[in-house]
């Protein structure tokens, strides 16, 4: 048997050894990534006593639905999730409508200032004026303090998102945009007809980022909206109500009576419900954008 034929029988192994290497792998790294979220849920509908005690693994030890009825049964809730699901829909559209016409604008090799505009934007990525200085800002330059506003209109734009899309308009044939013109469109019409059309992969990505950020907001509640139950945000409600859970749960470690109040509900479970709700509306939105997200990212970091 020649060398050479030895040499291509063992690579041949290798090439059948590999999906299977590769599969065991990716199984493996599954687990490792979804079992802490299995394990969130199932302490979450566990009975608080019992989740104090640990060991809980992929289904509750003790069910119980506790913890939810809990933070599901303050009406409360439902006018902070509005509060959140409606201002992170607005953001998201109004961000990509605006930070998309800007990156346009910027892509245009003919706009004399772009260079130096993306030069300013970019150098707001690393140099920033501190919570102070911002504070002032929003609540007295602007007035948007004690209002529903403040979550959007500070929000409007994102340099890092503006360089993402522009990138993709730039890797985009410039020779679609000269058509347009010679069909007497002009920049407007070029940007929504041709352009944003063919954003759509990166333009779902970046709307993931804003979702994302958005949803998961709090700490502009607690600078702005502190003091306004009615325009509490649901992750900055959720956490308030974690705080009281952990305040009463320490409390009942001195007291007989407030140790039996709190035998169904306890901070652990409290934490992991929130964790469940706060993650439930991201979870459902994502499967929809997954199939643009990497496409989107690619393409809109090596084009251009």
């Amino acid at each position: 048997m020649t060398t050479a034929t030895v040499k291509n029988k063992n690579r041949i192994k290798r090439d059948a050894a590999f999906p299977v290497i590769n599969t065991i792998f990716l199984v493996l790294l599954m687990f490792v990534t979804v079992y802490p979220v299995i394990n969130t849920v199932a302490i979450s509908f566990n009975d608080g006593t019992d989740a104090l005690r640990g060991g809980i693994g992929l289904w509750p030890r003790v069910f119980s639905t506790k913890a939810y009825d809990s933070l599901l049964g303050d009406k409360e809730i439902y006018q902070a999730f509005w509060i959140s699901a409606s201002k992170t829909v607005l953001l998201t559209v109004l961000n990509l409508l605006f930070t998309s016409m800007l990156s346009f604008a910027l892509s245009r090799k003919e706009y004399v200032l772009r260079g130096f505009i993306t030069t300013v934007m970019v150098l707001t990525m690393y140099v920033n004026a501190g919570l102070i200085p911002n504070y002032l800002l929003i609540t007295q330059t602007l007035n948007l303090g004690k209002s529903y506003w403040v979550y959007i209109i500070p929000c409007l734009f994102s340099c890092f998102n503006m360089i993402v899309i522009r990138t993709y308009i730039c890797g985009l044939p410039e020779a679609l945009v000269e058509s347009a013109r010679i069909d007497g469109a002009g920049d407007i019409r070029a940007f929504f007809q041709i352009i944003l059309p063919l954003c759509l992969p990166v333009l779902a990505t970046v709307a993931l980022f804003v979702a994302v950020g958005s949803w998961n907001s709090w700490f502009d509640t607690y600078l702005y909206n502190g003091s306004k139950k009615n325009l509490y945000t649901l992750q900055y409600l959720l956490k308030m109500k974690l705080a009281t859970t952990q305040a009463s749960a320490n409390a009942a470690k001195s007291t007989a009576d407030a140790l039996a109040s709190t035998t169904q509900t306890t901070p652990i479970t409290i934490r992991c419900a929130i964790t469940v709700i706060s993650a439930l509306p991201i979870m459902i939105v994502y499967p929809f954008l997954q199939k643009y997200f990497v496409t989107g990212m690619a393409l809109g970091s090596v084009k251009g």
